[in-house]
């Protein structure tokens, strides 16, 4: 009883450095509680296994905030997102091919190309295309295929054999998580194949990131963190990350300061 105890009690101040630093190392914690990192690796499968934690090499990450489908969050934080979406049209080039990956930030995006921009856009996400058909100067491609409803967009079989095709110049990726570790990660399975063709084809890859999603991790990896050309950041991105991404030689851009 009383191991147990320790065990839970050990398991919740884990927890609590999670939620307090967004990041724990196995060494440092097996040296705080006096147990071996063996102890404490066992301890971060089982937290993992609750879903309460993402493993990563050497320690855990805290897991993402829980995935909603595309249309719930496109109404979350608008101002935050519109800033993230002027800063990324400075990476979109006049005649070049752009995927726009699913995601509210990317809609955002989507929707501040100027209207005289010409260039082929490319999407899997109906809401994307949508905003973009009154675009008078783009050339639309839409790939097809079923829509995964927590996704937004068709991610299957199809909508794969359909993106391996294209070779874009810029990929403007969607996750769920970001960590300099775990790398872009995201809660779907197909969704993580999916981005990964796109972006494994495409010449350059950004993403938009807003601070929630810095130092989480999903299930399942897109890329590692180093395969990200560039990324766009809130004006009030924690110092500490974009210090590492900037050291693996990611372009850091930041957004303006939105009103409080």
């Amino acid at each position: 009883m009383q191991a147990e105890l320790l065990l839970q009690q050990r398991q919740r101040l884990i927890q609590d450095r999670l939620r307090a630093s967004g990041r724990v190392l196995a060494v440092d914690l097996a040296q705080e509680f006096n147990v071996s990192e063996d102890t404490i690796r066992r301890d971060l499968r089982e937290l993992a296994a609750a879903g309460l934690c993402e493993r990563v090499y050497g320690g855990a990450l805290p897991v993402t905030p829980g995935s909603t489908t595309l249309a719930q969050r496109v109404g979350e934080a608008p101002e935050r997102k519109a800033a993230l979406a002027w800063a990324a049209l400075a990476f979109i080039k006049p005649g070049t091919t752009v995927f726009f990956d699913a995601g509210s930030t990317n809609l955002a995006i989507a929707k501040a190309l100027p209207d005289d921009l010409e260039l082929t856009a490319v999407t899997n996400t109906p809401l994307i295309a949508a905003a973009l058909m009154d675009k008078p100067g783009i050339d639309l491609i839409v790939i097809g295929g079923k829509i995964d409803r927590r996704v937004g967009a068709a991610v299957g079989a199809r909508a794969q054999r359909d993106i391996e095709t294209l070779r874009p110049d810029l990929c403007i990726l969607g996750a769920c998580g970001a960590d300099i570790d775990a790398g872009l990660t995201v809660f779907e399975y197909e969704d993580a194949e999916f981005k990964r063709l796109v972006a494994l084809g495409s010449a350059s890859v950004l993403a938009a990131i807003t601070n929630d999603k810095f130092a989480t991790s999903a299930p399942h990896r897109v890329i590692a963190a180093a395969q990200c050309s560039a990324l766009i950041v809130e004006h009030d991105a924690p110092a500490d990350a974009i210090d590492r991404y900037e050291a693996a030689g990611i372009a850091i851009a930041h957004a303006r300061k939105t009103k409080a």
